[in-house]
């Protein structure tokens, strides 16, 4: 083979260059001088001086006059006359695939600046490897034998024979360093961080009945950027009351030193977490380190609010939401019943895409979702009763009409659990509208004309009045710090939701919105002044002193306020109403409310810090709960024996390290079960069709009028019999089948 993109210029520095190879060809000077005494002018032969050439083999003059080498691993033949230089060889080299990686030593060639051939050793990094290795470990939830795998080291060792691979215990004592150097960065970032932290705190039980709690802290750091850290993850032993949780949370605000930065503590509605809960404000109030003695300070998780609030309305529907549970049941039971039940889809017209789930009864969305996609199918499932004489459980017309109305009436809360289940959650302030919908909604259905409707409501408006006033003022001040909404939303939702007292309710988000403020417009004391004061007092004559003990005396005191009520202006507007006075944004633009405060930080310094503070307030607990999913990986059937110190550092690390990549919001479709996957049925469906193609026109026409009876038939389902809709329907199957058979037996023969 020879190569026909040869370098017609030479490289003189490979002329230059001499690195003694073993195949190098020399040329010696009895040779030369045999030439010059025969008397014929011979051209003096060039030594081969370049590196290349201990790779390549010169071949005889071909026919041609032309000088070629042939490659010792593949033999591939190349110009190899002065004026072709080297170049093409060189190349060669790097792309020749039965070159041996280890011919050399593990060294690869590489072109310098200077277009001359260099020897370069790659490098390799062992505790480089070594750091990956880990994160590999903690990323991918692997165990720590995994460093022990046959294959695994196998596969290490052929990549590199000299590769020193580490043991169990070493790679546990790697995942711990990495956790304790990933723990020094997040106290950085949190001690960074100009504003208050808002926590969210669960209890969790392994499966070797080991207790729990993780810790997640909630802030906005110097870039105005949401961040959401699982700082703690620790063991909680029995008993796992109100003073036991105190005590084990002081522990973890001690050991982050986050005593004075705290804002709020969401957590569920235990009654062991409200006596922590307390207990752990009355603490905290004596250091005062909360903003108003605590009154924002303890939030109770909204996502199982709604939860409680909903299944107490579903208890009113109970015998419709088992009907369709038990159907799905039912067609999952076997195989022949999935096969009938397609067969009814296909009949019945449906598209089958959308896919049937069954529900986990703990988790309203998820019976929301069942209800939902079970509507869809009803038809078929009326079919299935028709031919199938086991299926007792299927819902009559008039429930599956109950099942319609019982979804508009719960699309509001649906949308509002999966706002409040997503572990990457949104800024506080989205909250309210929604909540206020719903609330909004509940009203307007207690004069519903449906009565199991005005059942359901009943109950549902009883228990969200009970939690509505324990987080409506927060959710309310979020909403005021949107530039889209301010106050004046609030007023027109507490006119729709108060008709008599909205004014008293009104005047108590304003002034709850008053008070907050007013920890942030309080102006900070400059420790440089006091120091200088300090250090001038220290140097005064005792009558000096003297004097200043006047100065301090209340008395004056009270002359200096005095003072600056007088010369302070009477209409001079505080930065809080400066900023509710300016004119809001479109409702519908698109804001990121965290970039719009970064950007009008300095306009509004006070406002922008209380924004801070209160936009990362966490409503539900969920950020927490996430992490226990990950910790039922780690904590599998065969991990369960690893200590709570190496338990916590990759729980942990996995969060700080990965969060981004791996925090994923909870689907429904990883709790609901879609009972069978319907993508063949459209290929099933494409065969029985695709023979029309070749029908005449009496055929399809046939066909076609059986179509339009059915479709008829279905239309008018609710103004027969039900005898007749199943002779229609069973009529209408019969044609088709009758068609599709004749069809095949005329295209057999």
């Amino acid at each position: 083979m020879e190569d026909s993109n040869t370098i017609i210029a030479s490289n003189p520095s490979d002329h230059n260059e001499h690195i003694p190879t073993d195949n190098e060809q020399e040329y010696d000077s009895d040779e030369l001088n045999n030439a010059s005494g025969s008397g014929i002018a011979q051209k003096k032969k060039r030594r081969l001086t370049s590196n290349v050439w201990g790779h390549f083999e010169m071949l005889p003059l071909a026919k041609d006059g032309k000088q070629r080498c042939k490659c010792k691993k593949c033999g591939a033949t190349y110009l190899s006359d002065s004026k072709n230089g080297t170049g093409n060889l060189r190349r060669h080299l790097q792309n020749c695939k039965k070159r041996s990686s280890q011919d050399i030593g593990q060294l690869i060639l590489q072109s310098n600046s200077s277009a001359s051939m260099s020897v370069v050793e790659n490098k390799f990094d062992n505790q480089e490897f070594r750091s990956l290795f880990t994160a590999c470990i903690i990323m991918h939830d692997l165990p720590f034998q995994c460093v022990e795998w046959a294959g695994l080291r196998s596969l290490l060792r052929y990549l590199r024979p000299d590769l020193h691979i580490v043991s169990r215990n070493t790679a546990r004592q790697d995942c711990k360093k990495m956790f304790v150097k990933e723990k020094v960065q997040i106290q950085s970032l949190l001690s960074s961080c100009k504003g208050r932290v808002s926590l969210t705190s669960d209890l969790w039980t392994s499966i070797n009945t080991d207790g729990f709690i993780c810790l997640t802290a909630h802030f906005i750091d110097k870039n105005w950027r949401l961040q959401k850290k699982v700082i703690n993850f620790g063991f909680m032993p029995p008993p796992h009351d109100g003073l036991a949780l105190f005590e084990k949370l002081q522990l973890f605000l001690n050991e982050w030193k986050l005593d004075s930065k705290l804002f709020s503590i969401t957590l569920d509605n235990a009654s062991a977490n409200t006596v922590s809960v307390d207990f752990l404000r009355n603490h905290l109030n004596l250091k005062h380190g909360l903003l108003c003695n605590g009154e924002f300070f303890h939030m109770r998780c909204c996502a199982h609010i709604v939860n409680l609030i909903v299944q107490e309305g579903l208890k009113e529907i109970d015998s419709c939401v088992l009907k369709v549970r038990e159907s799905i049941k039912y067609v999952k039971g076997s195989q022949l019943r999935k096969q009938k039940f397609l067969d009814c889809v296909r009949q019945s017209f449906l598209e089958s895409t959308k896919g049937l789930r069954q529900d986990v009864p703990t988790r309203w969305n998820s019976t929301f979702v069942m209800l939902d996609s079970a509507i869809y199918f009803r038809r078929a499932f009326m079919h299935l009763e028709l031919g199938d004489s086991n299926y007792k459980c299927c819902p009559s017309a008039s429930e599956w009409e109950k099942c319609v109305n019982i979804c508009k009436f719960l699309a509001p809360f649906y949308e509002i659990t999966c706002l409040f289940s997503g572990s990457k959650y949104p800024t506080a302030n989205l909250y309210f509208p929604c909540v206020s919908t719903a609330y909004a909604s509940l009203k307007n259905e207690m004069s519903s004309d449906l009565e199991y409707i005005r059942r359901m409501t009943v109950g549902m408006l009883a228990k969200f009045e009970k939690y509505w006033k324990d987080f409506s003022v927060l959710l309310a001040i979020a909403v005021i710090l949107d530039p889209r909404y301010k106050f004046n939303f609030v007023e027109w939702c507490y006119k729709k939701l108060y008709t008599g007292t909205y004014i008293i309710e009104l005047d108590k988000v304003k002034e709850k919105l008053e008070s907050l403020f007013a920890n942030y417009s309080r102006p900070i004391e400059d420790t440089s002044t006091s120091e200088t004061q300090t250090s001038q007092s220290s140097q005064k004559t005792p009558s000096t002193t003297q004097s200043t003990t006047m100065i301090k005396s209340q008395f004056l005191q009270d002359y200096d306020t005095f003072e600056v009520e007088v010369t302070m202006p009477r209409n001079r507007k505080s930065e809080l109403e400066v900023y509710l006075d300016e004119t809001k944004l479109d409702r519908n633009s698109e804001l990121d409310i965290l970039q719009y405060w970064k950007l009008n930080q300095y306009r509004f310094p006070q406002v922008s810090s209380m924004a801070r503070d209160v936009l990362c307030i966490p409503i539900s607990t969920v950020a927490s709960e996430s992490a226990f999913s990950n910790s039922g990986r780690v904590l599998d059937q065969y991990r369960s024996a690893l200590k709570h110190d190496i338990v916590e550092a990759l729980v942990c690390t996995k969060d700080w390290l990965y969060s981004e990549q791996d925090a994923k919001d909870t689907e429904l479709d990883a709790v609901t079960d879609d009972i069978m996957g319907f993508s063949w049925y459209l290929g099933y469906i494409a065969d029985g069709i695709g023979p029309l193609a070749v029908w005449d026109s009496g055929s399809v026409g046939l066909v076609v009028l059986v179509l339009v009876l059915d479709r008829w038939c279905w239309w008018t389902h609710g103004l027969l019999d039900s005898w007749l809709v199943a002779c229609y329907h069973s009529a209408v199957v019969g044609l088709l089948s009758f068609c599709y058979l004749a069809f095949e037996t005329l295209s057999l023969d």
